[in-house]
């Protein structure tokens, strides 16, 4: 059947409350109400699964917690379930001194009786009795006259008198008295007085304070806006007599879903209780949400007596006993209630925590109040146990200010304007493609990756290991203007480029134009910088620089950017880091030329930089004689091949095979003029001394030897013992050593130069071995062999094989 398209044949709208000077609209609420949590019996009995004695009991603590002190805990008259849970609880004791317990009853002796004794013992009780008052339920459904009606609620208050009396007599317990006009909204106003008037006077003792009768005024369904509850709720306030002796409690169901409003509004008219239930639970639409008012409360500054600093937990509490979820888009308590995806809110918010950052450092120096005015955040998340990190998440609809808020709150980056416009187009190409939201961890990490950020993992093609910035001499004031010159800056550096660490070295105005001609000159990457900023992260010994750099090709400062970010203790490695950034967002995967140096006679590099080569990619920290002399051997190479060639380019894997040939380092064995073949080590100390002898066997010219000597040391008896098999003398000049890595995977590299003089001929030579091994004492007598092989050796006539 179709909506009518005049509804007004059908449905009947609702009948005002003439009130000509109506008082609720100019009012403002300024305190906060009694509340009592009706969720153990309304919103119980609205479950589809109701809940079970632990599941109460968990509730029931829980409330507790949050600071409720009238709890209706049950229809003990309804089941065996919930008289033994009252039971359970006074037992039990666990219902602290302040905390009133709250049961329910019809109007009917035998009923009254059994809930009276669920609640005997109990420190402090409620007994609260209902009967329908509506024409409705008056002619329909109980078929009874007003003045029945009026009868039944008189008769059953004069017997929860005389039993509450006598409970108190037997058990001490502590009675207040709570009446229902149930159907309240949809009763004639002057009969629900006329009703609740001749309850007060069946019960006979309202009195002020503590002695105030409790007529509880339901909007069992609601029939009409909010404002027509608040006229009713002023209209009885008004007309009741004896309005000192009365709480006036209120409880709203949300059929129209202004429950909240039509509750404020009944404050303002003069209620001074609400009953409701956490997050709305509660028969159909539910009862009123008592958390959504208190913390309506609590944004204006009214303490609402209740606690829900750690709402997650509550929340958890209560889908876990009702079995239900909280809406996302539940006030206060949704998931998304603090999130803004929208690009506009996002910037707002950004910009409402910066300022109010200054705004609240201003109030304090000043011992002002830190007044919170944030747009689209009417209250502090963390107030409620809320971290910021859902405040502005990511989707398709998002904006840069919002996802440089992300950056900011997570990494500490405070991105310049341009570069939020270049990460924000990243992030949504990505949420386009895969249409989701991008959370908290995606977008950290799509920034990592885009700019090459945060460690290994993240590292780019070009990572920069170690730097030195060092100043080029002031030159002498220019001979027409006399200004003097700026001074230049010179990078050296270890970058690992694809990783092989690399030397690259540079001049310029300044570190970073310096790394740049670095790259330029030994890269052929060809950048300027179009844009830099930085900042300070952290404070004191803590304290880090991050730097922002946008690059763009050479000669073309108009055209596209890449943009890269370092972060540093050093204000000039973090400059430095963010042109490798940037400048491996610009290389891509292309292919970049292979390092070399120039060398030769005319030569541009330094013996220091071939040193560094041989550090970089074999990780030999060489002697400063072999660094000599290798050097020597390399401008040799560039002169051998070609004498009118002064001058040529090396490259790096060209350099380092020249070291492997030259000094017989990673030589196979089999390739090696000497090599050994194994050994034996003996100690022949006697406490003072400490020599040694080497028995073993050496393959020689591809043959097997024999060999045993002594000496002081390892290197020296295997010198005694290449005595007995190679005619002339060797000698020891330099030896050195070191270690190589780190823990279990950690060999040691070894340096000799030995000096061999050749019979009577005294022709003396020297060559230097290189060797590695995981023994100290291998490599020390594998260097030896190492430089044995190049030597020009005469060997001794064999003697029966021997």
């Amino acid at each position: 059947m179709p909506m009518l398209a005049e509804p007004s044949k059908k449905y009947k709208s609702y009948t005002p409350i003439n009130i000509q000077d109506r008082q609720w609209p100019s009012k403002r609420t300024t305190s906060a109400p009694i509340w009592l949590s009706t969720d153990l019996r309304d919103g119980n009995q609205a479950l589809a699964n109701p809940m079970t004695i632990e599941q109460k009991t968990l509730f029931f603590q829980q409330l507790v917690k949050c600071g409720l002190k009238e709890i209706e805990v049950a229809y003990p008259a309804a089941s065996d379930t919930d008289f033994n849970f009252v039971r359970m609880l006074i037992e039990k004791q666990m219902v602290p001194d302040d905390v009133w317990l709250q049961v329910l009853t019809p109007a009917r002796e035998d009923l009254i009786k059994r809930t009276i004794d669920s609640v005997a013992g109990t420190k402090h009780a409620i007994i609260h009795m209902y009967n329908a008052t509506s024409p409705l339920f008056r002619n329909v459904v109980f078929r009874n006259s007003k003045e029945e009606t009026i009868a039944l609620a008189v008769k059953h208050t004069k017997i929860i008198r005389q039993l509450t009396e006598e409970c108190t007599a037997r058990t001490g317990t502590v009675f207040k008295y709570e009446y229902s006009p149930e159907t309240f909204t949809q009763t004639e106003p002057d009969f629900a007085l006329e009703v609740c008037e001749a309850v007060k006077a069946a019960w006979g003792k309202a009195g002020p304070g503590e002695a105030r009768i409790i007529f509880n005024l339901p909007a069992t369904v609601e029939i009409g806006p909010c404002n027509l509850y608040a006229d009713m709720i002023e209209y009885f306030c008004r007309h009741i007599s004896e309005r000192e002796k009365i709480i006036v409690s209120l409880h709203p169901h949300n059929d129209r879903g202004t429950g909240i409003a039509a509750a404020e509004c009944g404050l303002l008219a003069g209620g001074d209780r609400i009953e409701g239930c956490l997050f709305g639970n509660g028969e159909r639409t539910g009862n009123v949400d008592l958390v959504n008012l208190a913390l309506n409360l609590y944004s204006q500054g009214i303490p609402p007596n209740l606690d829900f600093s750690d709402i997650q937990s509550v929340i958890e509490v209560v889908t876990q006993c009702n079995d239900l979820p909280v809406h996302p888009r539940h006030p206060y308590a949704g998931e998304l209630v603090f999130t803004a995806f929208s690009g506009s809110h996002q910037d707002a918010i950004k910009k409402g925590f910066e300022v109010q950052r200054t705004r609240h450092a201003e109030a304090e120096a000043k011992g002002e109040n830190k007044y919170w005015d944030m747009p689209y955040l009417p209250i502090d998340p963390a107030d409620l146990g809320c971290s910021y990190e859902a405040v502005i998440r990511v989707n398709s609809q998002s904006g840069k200010g919002g996802i440089a808020y992300l950056v900011k709150q997570h990494l500490g980056l405070d991105l310049p304007r341009k570069m939020q416009v270049a990460f924000y187009q990243v992030v949504q190409d990505t949420a386009d493609r895969e249409a989701r939201e991008m959370m908290v961890d995606d977008i950290v990490t799509a920034f990592r990756r885009t700019y090459y950020f945060g460690g290994p993992s993240y590292q780019g093609r070009l990572t920069l290991r170690a730097f030195e910035i060092s100043s080029e001499p002031s030159v002498e004031p220019d001979g027409e203007t006399g200004d003097v010159q700026d001074e230049r800056r010179r990078f050296d550096g270890t970058v690992l480029v694809d990783g092989v660490l690399r030397v690259i070295k540079g001049e310029g105005n300044g570190p970073l134009s310096a790394l740049l001609n670095g790259l330029r000159t030994h890269l052929d990457i060809d950048l300027s910088i179009r844009e830099y900023s930085e900042h300070t992260m952290g404070e004191g010994k803590e304290a880090k620089a991050a730097s922002y750099v946008e690059v763009v090709q050479s000669g073309e400062i108009r055209g596209p950017g890449w943009w890269g970010v370092g972060l540093d203790s050093d204000i000039a490695g973090s400059g430095l880091r963010a042109v490798l950034s940037a400048a491996n967002s610009y290389i891509g995967d292309r292919p970049l030329p292979e390092l070399k140096l120039l060398v030769g006679f005319n030569k541009q590099s330094s013996l220091a930089d071939v040193a560094s080569v041989i550090l970089n990619s074999l990780q030999l920290e060489l002697p400063k004689r072999l660094q000599a002399s290798f050097f020597e051997v390399v401008q040799r190479s560039v002169k051998d091949k070609d004498d009118n060639v002064l001058e040529k380019e090396v490259s790096y894997d060209t350099l380092i095979q020249l070291f492997q040939e030259t000094y017989g380092y990673d030589v196979p064995a089999e390739q090696a003029r000497a090599s050994l073949k194994s050994f034996k080590m003996v100690y022949l100390g006697d406490g003072s001394d400490s020599r040694r002898q080497i028995n073993g066997e050496l393959v020689i010219d591809g043959k097997a030897r024999a060999i045993s000597g002594e000496g002081n040391g390892p290197l020296s008896a295997m010198l005694a013992a290449l005595h007995n098999l190679i005619e002339g003398t060797f000698a020891v000049r330099e030896y050195s050593e070191h270690s190589i890595g780190e823990g279990s995977e950690v060999t040691a590299a070894s340096y000799v130069e030995l000096t061999y003089v050749r019979g009577e001929e005294e022709k003396r030579n020297t060559a230097w071995g290189v060797a590695r091994d995981t023994d100290i004492t291998a490599s020390g007598l594998k260097a030896v062999l190492c430089a044995v092989s190049k030597l020009d050796l005469k060997m001794k006539s064999l003697v029966n094989g021997n």
